[in-house]
């Protein structure tokens, strides 16, 4: 399948469970050691909605493309950071991933700005995420998006032969 040109956004929505097979799709294809710390998915592959990776944790992105076709463009999972009842004020996100076609149209921004209206629903007053030392894209755009450094873990993972900081953010949803 040719890939789609990107034409226009539709709002942020939960996923269904319909979407899994074009989430799974498109995890394997942003997969990158810039971001991830598991090894590359290899067939066969499981599925993507699980009990620990539920459908209503996911917030998706659907571009229209120039040939008035509907894509998903990117997904956000938005989940509890723990299961403790003393934590349940904080929501993680625990993946953000964005099509390579759809990138450079504000859909990471637009899935952030999602999941805090999303996180706030479910009585969130707080959100964190953890990204790589080295993927200096997905922090620029966490920093312009209110995030803050609120610590870093060095050299925790060892990734393609070199140690790589796991470095942890977090902004208030208060305001």
């Amino acid at each position: 399948m040719a890939e789609p040109r990107f034409l226009s956004l539709l709002p942020v929505r939960l996923a269904v469970q319909a979407d899994r097979s074009a989430l799974g799709e498109l995890d394997r294809a942003t997969w990158s050691t810039l971001h991830a710390v598991q090894p590359r998915p290899q067939p066969p592959y499981g599925p993507f909605f699980d009990e620990r990776h539920r459908p209503e944790e996911f917030l998706v992105a659907v571009a229209v493309t120039d040939a008035g076709e509907e894509h998903i463009a990117g997904y956000l999972r938005l989940a509890p950071a723990t299961p403790l009842a003393c934590n349940a004020h904080v929501r993680q996100i625990q993946g953000l991933a964005v099509a390579e076609w759809a990138r450079g149209h504000g859909i990471a921004r637009a899935l952030l700005r999602a999941s805090y209206a999303e996180a706030r629903r479910q009585g969130a007053g707080r959100l964190t995420l953890r990204v790589l030392g080295h993927n200096t894209p997905a922090r620029e755009l966490y920093a312009a998006e209110g995030f803050a450094v609120e610590g870093v873990l060095p050299g925790e993972f060892f990734l393609n032969g070199r140690y790589a900081d796991d470095v942890l953010m977090g902004r208030s949803l208060m305001s």
